[in-house]
């Protein structure tokens, strides 16, 4: 297989609003802020983040005079630009989904119009989620900052397996509370922490400062096969779809999800709200929180198998010999064993989409390491960023990374199976990774101004009227876990869908068959 890279400006952090896709080379200057705030009716200005978003996945400039924002602006409160990263990522989906609907549907691309509250409702959706009137815990007790030697330390121990290996690297017992971590940690200096929890396969990482290191917001390439079974494959040409209608643009498409936790499901629950059939895979080896998968299991099936077993690894194939994409969260290399390398992939399927999440970004010394939304923001130094008055590390209002990663990742889906059908066939691959959209938000959007007088009379009263509410956007639907309290998808443009058509089911339990 041999990748060839689409315009370098495709690969940037993020690229200045106006410029081409060859704009200036990664490491460049911050890109340009969106316009300061302003009454709450429709805001229609060509946003910067969501240009610099859009250039990324390649997508055509003429179509962002199609967007505009609208709704409550007191919204993800942050010492960052949380709030222009997350409409900016769910407006780039929302284009990139329209723009499919015109192609499949034969009209116009449909206006883009994103409710700014419904997306800072989505990007916490975790936190809004209830089962029978019953809240998740959304991070266990081991989990968390803590003061070491010389600083802080985070950890993530919500699956039990990573409790495990971070007591055991610690040298503690295995029934040890939070106050015996907490003890342990004060005597230790958090590099070593950090290091001895790596080494033992446990999450800990220290509270660092702001980092100048540059990830890329996307990385893309046009796939083509050398050798291997697919060479003198019919042009790689993309599976046919055919007409479908403007609220279910992905329509017929099949995506196998291989994907845990946040951003990965993020995206492909958002695939499956514009009606693709996504069929989530995981191990009977690993669990999963059950809390996690009725946030993220919206619209999507899901089912276990063991790769190892070659009867179930022949299921497997079956599956992919037909899929049109392929979305993976596991960290760089943990499922090349198993054949899913994208060589491996590319090699049997030629013209598969296939998109990648990873933690720490896809080169250097920390790209096979274990993350979660949490620890980025403490490795990168967000934490050290959103720190209080008593220097405690702080967060974002968000798991930003995650959720708005998560929608990059199904624009680029999105852009990918137009661009196979409008201009070149052939496969696709994608990456993503929260480092680098914690670049883009430190580095990359102009942070928020602070709240001007408006000269128009009536301004202060629109801001007052559209005060956020988050009641607005959630909903109470039935489903296999009880009855949930969800927040509603935020995809907008004219005709989006505004629910899934079906509320997730146990984990693990559909069969592994395409609808």
């Amino acid at each position: 297989m041999t990748d060839r890279p689409l315009p370098e400006g495709s690969v940037r952090p993020a690229s200045a609003a106006g410029e081409s896709a060859g704009g200036e080379p990664a490491g460049g200057g911050p890109a340009g802020g969106a316009p300061a705030g302003g009454a709450t009716a429709d805001r229609a200005t060509v946003d910067c983040a969501t240009a610099d978003a859009w250039a990324a996945l390649g997508g055509p400039p003429d179509l962002l005079e199609r967007v505009s924002f609208h709704g409550p602006q007191d919204v993800l409160p942050s010492g960052l630009p949380v709030r222009r990263l997350a409409r900016a990522t769910v407006a780039a989906c929302s284009l990139a989904a329209a723009e499919l609907a015109a192609l499949r549907g034969g009209g116009p691309v449909p206006a883009v119009r994103v409710d700014e509250g419904a997306v800072a409702t989505a990007f916490v959706s975790e936190r809004h989620l209830t089962v029978d009137g019953r809240s998740p815990v959304n991070f266990a007790p081991h989990s968390g900052f803590w003061r070491t030697a010389d600083g802080w330390v985070r950890t993530h121990a919500n699956y039990p397996h990573h409790r495990a290996r971070l007591l055991a690297a610690l040298d503690l017992a295995a029934d040890a509370g939070p106050e015996q971590l907490a003890e342990m940690l004060r005597t230790l200096p958090a590099e070593q922490v950090q290091e001895r929890a790596y080494a033992a396969g446990a999450l800990a990482v220290a509270v660092a400062p702001v980092s100048t290191a540059m990830h890329p917001l996307v990385e893309k390439w046009e796939v083509d096969v050398v050798g291997g079974e697919a060479e003198g494959a019919a042009a790689a040409g993309a599976r046919p779809l055919g007409a479908a209608p403007v609220d279910r643009p992905a329509a017929g498409v099949r995506v196998l999800d291989l994907t845990r936790v946040i951003a990965g499901p993020v995206a492909t629950r958002t695939l499956a709200l514009l009606g693709a059939d996504v069929l989530r895979i995981d191990s009977p080896r690993l669990p999963e929180a059950e809390d996690a998968h009725a946030d993220t299991g919206f619209g999507k099936r899901s089912t276990r198998l063991d790769l190892a077993e070659p009867a179930e690894r022949a299921v497997f194939e079956e599956l992919l010999a037909t899929a049109d994409v392929v979305v993976s969260g596991y960290r760089p290399g943990a499922l090349d064993a198993h054949g899913l390398a994208p060589d491996a992939l590319f090699a049997r399927r030629p013209d598969l989409v296939v998109a990648q999440i990873c933690a720490w970004g896809w080169r250097g010394p920390w790209a096979g390491r274990r993350g979660f939304d949490s620890l980025v923001q403490a490795g990168v130094g967000i934490a050290g960023h959103e720190a209080g008055p008593d220097g405690r590390p702080g967060v974002l209002p968000a798991q930003a990374l995650d959720h708005g990663t998560g929608y990059l990742i199904a624009a680029a889906v999105l852009r990918a199976l137009t661009d196979q059908r409008t201009r070149r066939p052939g496969g696709r691959h994608l990456r993503f990774a929260l480092a680098g959209t914690a670049s883009w938000l430190l580095h990359g959007i102009e942070p928020e101004k602070p709240a001007q007088a408006s000269p128009e009379p009536h301004a202060a009263e629109a801001h007052a009227a559209e005060a956020y509410d988050p009641s607005r956007w959630l909903v109470e639907t039935d489903s296999a876990y009880g009855r949930l309290r969800h927040a509603l998808p935020p995809i907008g443009y004219e005709g989006a869908p505004t629910d899934w058509s079906r509320p997730p089911g146990r984990w693990g339990t559909d069969a592994p068959v395409w609808l």
